[in-house]
């Protein structure tokens, strides 16, 4: 097992715990491929698998949303210096940063070796599976593909507007134990779009967050309700944007985020559910989601409250700067709680705090793509194509659900409002540091760090994957 990447393969299947509830997973044995993939529901387990493999500390249940990336981005005033001072100061050679770029180079190839195991097989006996089942199961399949191939480029490849032509990562595509060849960002990224218009055209005609099929728990035991909790229709063409974005391929950037915009199908967080505590982590805005059963009241307790040394947190001046002194801004007075007694100025997140209420929508979810960065996506290539009432408009949207005031005139430096307005939006998912790696900025708010002469963006490959492949620098 040395070489894939020098990682250890995982086995692709999970038992399911409810009938309905096809993310609600706990791991097995190992099983051989031909019994888990001798049954339609052999297949559900090993997707289902897949994605409970992405709930993990390691990755993106903390290190890639409000963890490690969290540091990178300067988003917190206080978190647990001993693990993760030498991150804020791009130390990657020290002990600890050392150790999250390795796991995240590690889990991340562990799935997608599961990944590429389910697509080895799903076209052996497409009878064995009822509905729309074949075509939404490997359409999801190559999307997560995808997903976790375009994560890591934006880890450990320097940005696409730096050098395309920069040697990057390997495309993993079989289950094998041949190493596979590192690739330039470029490489990474045209194949990456190929996966992913590969899952739009299965899903498209088979999903019913597209086809508007009417799915109960009777039907398939309610296999494709929750379209939210999958990397469904929309969030494929979410993703699409944010690679093109990353590409400089602004057209179809904007023309993948507008789809979604205009589709209708996902709405803007109510007031009513975040002053209730309902909302908290913004649902109705989800275009793709991990199913977080466990993890939760674990993520609040131990990681966002001031009952615990490990949490994150930053100071009421700080949050200020963050909106502007925009008080009335939904996200700062809804999504933050107050520390007490020699924490009472600290500000904590409560994205990831249970929600008030007992209705199962809002709970157990952990946001990877949401509905305000298509607004921000089409807001951004607008300006860039010179529309600058267009871009302002699209911004203004987005202000205005907000509970902001629109704005009568783009800012001066529009990067640097983009940049403050991502902080505001994603703050804790892990989003902000790829926005300042795809603009190349020199400066990263609250650091003193020449980020580009640094080359801080650019992860360093793991020590074992520079050793023992011989890979070529990736900076």
């Amino acid at each position: 097992m040395k070489h894939l990447h020098h990682i250890t393969l995982i086995a692709a299947s999970l038992l399911l715990a409810s009938c309905n509830d096809w993310l609600d997973v706990q791991p097995r044995s190992q099983v051989e491929d031909t019994e888990l993939f001798s049954t339609e529901s052999g297949y559900k387990e090993a997707l289902a698998g897949i994605y409970s493999s992405m709930v993990s500390t390691k990755t993106y249940t903390k290190e890639m949303t409000y963890g490690f990336l969290g540091v990178l981005a300067q988003e917190w005033d206080f978190y647990y210096s001993s693990q993760y001072d030498d991150a804020a100061s791009y130390r990657y050679d020290a002990a600890y940063p050392t150790n999250y770029i390795r796991n995240i180079w590690a889990n991340s190839y562990s799935g997608i070796a599961n990944t590429n195991n389910l697509l080895a097989h799903i076209d052996d006996n497409p009878g064995l599976f009822s509905t729309d089942n074949h075509a939404v199961i490997k359409g999801e399949a190559l999307a997560l593909r995808a997903f976790l191939h375009f994560d890591l480029l934006r880890c450990f490849g320097v940005s696409y507007a730096v050098n395309p032509n920069q040697p990057s990562i390997p495309y993993s595509t079989a289950l094998s134990y041949r190493v596979f060849p590192q690739l330039t960002v470029h490489e990474v990224a045209e194949k990456v779009v190929e996966d992913l218009l590969a899952a739009e055209a299965l899903l498209k005609t088979a999903d019913p967050i597209v086809t508007n099929r009417e799915i109960t728990e009777s039907i398939d035991n309610g296999y494709l309700l929750n379209r939210q909790m999958h990397l469904n229709y929309y969030a494929v063409k979410a993703l699409e944007a944010r690679v093109y974005l990353w590409m400089g391929e602004y057209a179809k950037a904007l023309a993948a985020a507008d789809e979604v915009i205009r589709s209708e199908k996902f709405e803007w967080a109510k007031v009513s559910n975040l002053q209730a505590g309902y909302d908290r982590c913004l649902a109705d805005e989800h275009l793709f989601a991990l199913n977080n059963l466990t993890m939760t009241a674990d993520i609040a307790d131990e990681y966002f409250s001031d009952g615990s040394q490990y949490s994150f947190a930053v100071t009421r001046d700080r949050l200020l700067d963050y909106f502007d002194n925009a008080t009335q801004d939904y996200r700062y007075t809804f999504l933050f709680k107050s520390g007490s007694a020699t924490h009472a100025n600290n500000r904590y997140l409560m994205k990831y705090d249970p929600p008030s209420g007992n209705n199962i929508y809002y709970m157990y979810k952990m946001p990877l793509i949401r509905l305000p960065e298509m607004y921000l996506v089409k807001s951004e290539v607008e300006y860039r194509n010179g529309n600058t009432d267009a871009a302002k408009a699209t911004l203004n949207q987005l202000r205005t659900a907000r509970n902001l005031p629109a704005l009568d005139e783009l800012p001066s430096d529009y990067y640097l409002e983009l940049l403050r307005e991502y902080r505001r939006e994603f703050l804790g998912e892990g989003q902000l540091f790829f926005l300042y790696k795809r603009l190349n900025r020199s400066t990263i708010l609250y650091s003193d760090v020449d980020a580009v002469a640094e080359k801080v963006y650019t992860f360093p490959l793991p020590i074992t994957e520079t050793e023992s492949a011989q890979r070529e620098d990736n900076k």
